[in-house]
């Protein structure tokens, strides 16, 4: 079945893109970075994907799924979307990586001072509690 494979990395990027704007990851943030950064990333693999080609390492098998559009020798169509997606979802993973860090080190900030708070508002009641004893 011609582009089904195609099909199915467009379908993951829209649910990509979907999980991006629902929990302001990284699109909604900052678009120019963002597609800066996913072009950047595409440009680099596609530049790595025709070092390989050149040398041997890469070839394009056959496959029925493939829309067959080749745009280079072993570069078929697929390839390009599929990098765009790999780059985008980098993107994602690192905002959502770099907000639960947050997260987690602000939970951290509370809880330490949470807690000196609580030890040393016990130190004190002792003080007071000594102070009357005496």
């Amino acid at each position: 079945m011609p582009g089904l494979y195609l099909g199915a990395i467009l379908f993951s990027m829209i649910g990509m893109m979907l999980i991006d704007g629902k929990y302001s990851l990284a699109l909604r943030v900052s678009p120019w970075r963002t597609a800066l950064t996913v072009v950047a990333g595409t440009v680099f693999f596609l530049a790595w994907d025709l070092v390989g080609i050149v040398t041997g390492v890469f070839v394009k098998g056959e496959s029925p799924l493939f829309v067959g559009i080749v745009l280079a020798p072993h570069l078929p169509l697929e390839e390009v979307f599929f990098l765009l997606f790999l780059s985008y979802l980098a993107v994602v993973m690192f905002a959502v990586f770099e907000r639960r860090s947050r997260a987690r080190s602000r939970n951290a900030d509370a809880a330490g001072s949470g807690a000196a708070g609580r030890t040393g508002s016990r130190a004190a009641r002792r003080s007071g509690s000594e102070g009357r004893g005496a």
